[in-house]
Formats: C-alpha cells, structure tokens, sequence
C-alpha cells in the first residue's frame, strides 16, 4: 500500500521551460528576407548563363538573421505556484461577465508569479510586454497556464518515438 507521506516526499511542482525571442528586429528582418526570397524566386529570369541566381545570396542573409536571432532567444522558466497561489491569483483577477480571469491583468500575474528563472516582478513582466511581440507573449502565457492546468503528464514526441523505432529502441 502506498503512502501519502511517501508520494509528497516525492512530488515536484510542474515546470516548463520556453524559449522567448527578445530581437523582433531580427525577427522582422527575416520575414521580409523570406518575402524578398520568395518574390526573387517567382519572377526573376537570367540575363545569360553566367549570371547567378540572386536567391543565394538572400538566402544566405536569411540563415545568418535566423541563426542570430535564435543565439539572442531566451529561456524562461515557469513553475506551478501551488493550488492556493493559483485560486487566489484568479480570485485577485476577475474577469467580466463570462470570463475567468482579467485577460490583461491575469496573464501578467501569473506570469510574474510563476517564473522562476528569470524572476520577475508584474512591474517588470509589463516592461517585458512593450518590447516583446504578442506571439511571444502568447508563449510565455500558454506555458504558464499548462503548468497550472494541463493533465497531460508526458508530452508525446513523434519524433523521438520515430527515431528510437528507427534505432531499435523502444517506443
């Protein structure tokens, strides 16, 4: 028979980690390299035979920009902060009519209170805000609000499950 004592020895709260872009400029940039890209391909025609193809270059420009923009991601942890610390989150943020939660204050309570690495303050998760775009912003709300409610214990991996498959492994 099993023991509580022994099963809360051995609980941790849950945690996920995700990386946050914190150079829309950058991220900018290489949408409208794809663009260009994109364009460049469909309509240009060579002058004679020597003349190369100016996608190399584009594409080039467009590898360096994404690869400087991931060097620039950050990681930011977030942990479950307790039942207690959720409901009196949600209790601190109502929301209208038939809303749970506030859907500008809640998100960036949450957030303040749930990440761990780095720690912030609401104060500084709205600073965060004004530099970050909403993609970014959904990416940090989404993982914290799985770590507060998602049942899913495991994530599935296709891939992982497919390359062990492929290497003989199980499953």
């Amino acid at each position: 028979m099993t023991k509580i004592s022994d099963v809360l020895k051995a609980a941790k709260p849950r945690e996920r980690t995700v990386m946050v872009c914190i150079r829309g400029d950058l991220a900018g940039e290489a949408e409208r390299l794809a663009a260009e890209l994109a364009k460049v391909s469909e309509d240009w025609e060579p002058s004679d035979l020597t003349e190369v193809h100016p996608s190399r270059e584009i594409a080039a420009q467009l590898k360096a920009v994404r690869e400087e923009a991931r060097e620039t991601e950050v990681p930011f942890t977030l942990r479950y902060v307790g039942d207690k610390a959720y409901s009196d989150l949600l209790a601190a943020h109502p929301g209208n009519d038939n809303e749970l939660f506030d859907s500008v204050a809640f998100p960036r309570a949450l957030i303040a209170a749930s990440c761990v690495d780095p720690e912030m303050t609401e104060e500084q998760v709205v600073e965060l805000f004004e530099v970050i775009n909403q993609g970014e912003v959904k990416k940090l709300f989404d993982a914290a609000w799985d770590v507060h409610n998602s049942s899913d214990l495991i994530p599935f991996s296709l891939a992982a499950s497919a390359l062990l498959a492929g290497l003989g492994g199980e499953s």
